[in-house]
């Protein structure tokens, strides 16, 4: 079994080397130096990754989320966050919870969640006293919500490498998704109360208030509600949804919404081809790097080795869990779910744990690798759209990391937080 190529990945990635070149890079020098094996194999795994009916669904939801944002959709969802939780304590940070909450479903992404909270939110947050890096942090950790909630980009990312049912995997992120919101804003309701951050509003909005910001933005909520309804009774695929919300996304924002003009067309384009183009960069060097960790056995032998470690279901998913917190701190989160679930997931599927439970507790662990430093990429992107060192914002993370933590754990442990739902509506 040669690992050469995978100790070089690892140190390519330690000197911050692009994810996609750290991947194919050692993959191609195997494939050169490894004598039997024809060159253009390489070419051939890059064009077979992309020949896949599935990871269709990536570019539509992508273009779903970017039509909603530039249609008038998040103004009105920032009113509907403020009626709900503007009147606790904390009221603008309960707001960027909840407000991550209602967005999941249309942005796909905790990336672009994390930097459109940080503009939205986070220089008000700042103006009425909030400390610089909490508004960060708490920006940042919302934004974790948006991976779980379909149609999250990891849980596409981990359906099909993982082979199994997108529908189900997408329903199954709904449950946790609500527990990490509710984690999230008692967090951050704890913090707001010892530090004297005040609420938006004096009282809660009356029901006349309320029945009218519900219907401004009820367009809107429709969305994901229409595609686990249509995938449930089978009038289209997980992919196909893809499309159809795009269409659907597009009729809101200008025949009911009206805000929607040709003028947003370039950037729409432009904001959809460049995430398409990295997610699938990544995805394409991964599957050829995998191609090597296949050829070599190392997925099947790392599988073995932990079998024989232990054969008890929760000492693996112990065992696992410690071991994604310490890759998702090294290792970008899709890059990690691309690289390790082929080697985990058949593992799981081996020691009786439901597929599609792994891959909720898979998606959210290497998330949290989002505010944890050295890489922590959601950190780093709201703390550069606020100009708060790296360093106060993972300080401030620490309260809402361990209530992320938490729900880590309940799904790990409880395993019909995940597979409650889906059990239920797609039997």
């Amino acid at each position: 079994m040669t690992l050469w190529p995978a100790f070089l990945m690892l140190a390519l990635l330690a000197i911050n080397v692009p994810v996609a070149i750290a991947m194919i890079a050692p993959a191609f020098l195997f494939f050169l130096f490894g004598g039997d094996l024809p060159l253009d194999l390489i070419a051939q795994r890059i064009v077979a990754t992309t020949d896949s009916f599935p990871l269709l669904a990536l570019p539509f939801f992508i273009l779903a989320g970017s039509i909603m944002n530039s249609a008038g959709i998040t103004r009105n969802l920032l009113k509907l966050a403020d009626a709900f939780v503007g009147h606790f304590a904390g009221g603008l940070a309960q707001i960027s919870v909840l407000l991550a909450t209602l967005m999941g479903g249309f942005t796909a992404s905790a990336n672009a969640d994390a930097a459109m909270l940080a503009k939205m939110l986070g220089p008000t947050m700042i103006r009425r006293g909030y400390a610089p890096g909490f508004a960060a942090a708490v920006t940042a950790c919302s934004s974790i919500i948006a991976v779980i909630i379909p149609p999250g980009i990891g849980l596409i990312v981990y359906a099909y490498l993982a082979n199994v049912s997108v529908g189900r995997l997408f329903i199954a992120g709904i449950v946790p998704g609500i527990v990490l919101t509710l984690a999230l804003l008692i967090a951050v309701y704890l913090v707001a109360k010892r530090r004297g951050y005040a609420p938006i509003r004096t009282r809660m909005m009356s029901g006349p208030e309320l029945g009218r910001t519900i219907l401004e933005a009820g367009w809107a909520l429709t969305l994901p509600v229409f595609i686990v309804v249509g995938i449930r009774n089978g009038f289209f695929t997980p992919t196909e949804a893809g499309a159809i919300a795009v269409v659907y996304a597009t009729l809101i924002g200008v025949f009911m919404h009206r805000e929607l003009k040709w003028k947003h067309v370039p950037g729409i384009i432009r904001e959809t081809l460049h995430t398409t183009a990295v997610v699938m960069l990544i995805i394409c060097a991964a599957s050829t790097f995998g191609y090597y960790m296949v050829w070599e056995r190392i997925p099947t032998e790392a599988a073995n080795a932990l079998v024989q470690l232990t054969s008890n279901p929760y000492v693996m998913l112990l065992l696992v869990n410690i071991l994604l917190l310490f890759v998702g701190m090294l290792i970008e989160g899709t890059a990690a779910l691309i690289l390790l679930t082929p080697i985990l997931a058949p593992v799981a599927v081996k020691l009786g744990i439901d597929p599609i439970q792994f891959g909720i507790i898979m998606v959210l662990n290497l998330t949290l690798g989002g505010v944890t430093p050295p890489v922590g990429t959601l950190s780093f992107t709201t703390s550069s759209a606020l100009h708060v060192r790296f360093v106060e914002t993972v300080r401030e993370s620490l309260p809402l990391l361990l209530a992320l933590m938490t729900v880590l754990a309940l799904v790990t442990a409880i395993p019909s937080l995940s597979l409650a739902l889906p059990n239920l509506v797609m039997n």
